[in-house]
């Protein structure tokens, strides 16, 4: 039996560079994955949309799906946007939604990753603080996620973590940055724990002015894409044994 195709849903954005860093994204899933089939469906501002993908999958005779929610967090998008989309997608097609990314232990690595390529090292660890920089959400769990994902990460030998918000929650970037200057660490850095650029990871890059080191966003960071093919494996076993696979 053929594996599910793997359909990667993204937000989208009017900015250029979202849709760029997502397909980059999937590029690199496909790469870790040779063989299995992953599209990409948007649900906004860019194109394909989801509706719009699942209509030629099932066109094309494939019947089974499963749906990523290419997220950090399970916000609105999530619990209402994307059940709503796909509920909408051809009878035919058996569709699972996947969790979302986060938490998970390789997106810190993937969070370490972009601060070491951009400038830091493990010997900085101990003395530096950081800001661990989303996008923000009205949404109380995914508030309560960030917070849980700045103390692990602290743990794992920062001087210190602080989560922040680029909208709808608080503190902002900035007021974090100065927060950890006021603690003592020796420098103080801004992870971006975001997936691609746009106008709210602008607003981290706006807020991180004071801070000595600013990481990349996630982007196509290979911990990033094995993250989607942990959930796609975590998905699609409940679905194969429903099929008798």
């Amino acid at each position: 039996m053929r594996r599910p195709v793997l359909l990667v849903v993204a937000h989208g954005s009017r900015d250029p560079r979202h849709a760029a860093t997502v397909h980059d994204l999937v590029r690199r899933v496909r790469a870790q994955r040779p063989g299995l089939r992953v599209e990409t469906g948007f649900l906004d501002f860019n194109v394909p949309s989801v509706g719009a993908v699942l209509e030629s999958l099932d066109a094309e005779g494939v019947r089974d799906v499963v749906a990523l929610p290419l997220l950090l967090t399970r916000a609105f998008h999530a619990k209402a946007d994307i059940p709503a989309v796909l509920s909408e997608a051809p009878p035919r097609l058996r569709i699972r939604q996947a969790d979302v990314l986060g938490p998970s232990p390789l997106l810190l690595a993937a969070l370490e990753r972009r601060l070491y390529e951009a400038g830091l090292t493990p010997a900085d660890k101990s003395s530096t603080g950081v800001v661990l920089a989303s996008a923000g959400s009205s949404d109380p769990e995914a508030i309560a996620v960030i917070a849980d994902v700045a103390r692990e990460w602290r743990h794992t030998g920062w001087c210190a973590v602080r989560p922040a918000f680029a909208s709808a929650s608080l503190p902002r970037t900035g007021d974090a940055v100065r927060e950890l200057r006021e603690l003592g660490c020796a420098r103080v850095a801004v992870a971006p724990y975001v997936l691609a650029p746009g106008r709210l990871p602008d607003r981290i890059v706006r807020g991180a002015s004071g801070a000595d080191v600013l990481a990349d966003v996630l982007g196509a960071a290979p911990e990033v894409a094995q993250v989607l093919l942990d959930r796609y494996d975590a998905a699609r076993t409940p679905l194969l044994t429903a099929l008798g696979a």
